[in-house]
């Protein structure tokens, strides 16, 4: 697989997606964005300062504060890939993202998508 595309795919073309599609399902903004600060250690300023900077995913992930260390709980299956067995470390930081925020579109409570 040619992960080049997702390395330099802009963060800030995908985060409206996220928001779009949360809201859809009747979730919220303010939900991704937990998820978010949850898995990278970044605030709302810091969050911000990447979309206004229009950073890739790789910089984006490569300047985040701190990856959650319970990443590991997370687990399943996402664009047909099982997230725990990715073995590109960058690919599967993204594709932790898409699960954490698929979940909280299908309806999952923030304490289990946050595995507390």
């Amino acid at each position: 697989m040619n992960h080049t595309r997702v390395y330099k795919m802009p963060f800030s073309t995908v985060y409206p997606l996220y928001i779009k599609k949360v809201e859809r399902k009747g979730r919220t903004k303010e939900e991704v964005d937990t998820i978010i600060f949850w898995l990278t250690g970044y605030n709302q300023q810091t969050l911000q300062e990447q979309v206004d900077k229009k950073n890739d995913f790789e910089t984006f992930f490569d300047q985040a504060p701190q990856i959650n260390p319970n990443v590991s709980k997370i687990t399943g299956v996402i664009c047909g890939y099982r997230v725990e067995e990715i073995e590109d470390e960058l690919i599967q930081k993204v594709r932790y993202m898409d699960k954490l925020v698929d979940e909280l579109a299908k309806g999952k409570t923030m304490d289990k998508i946050l595995r507390k």
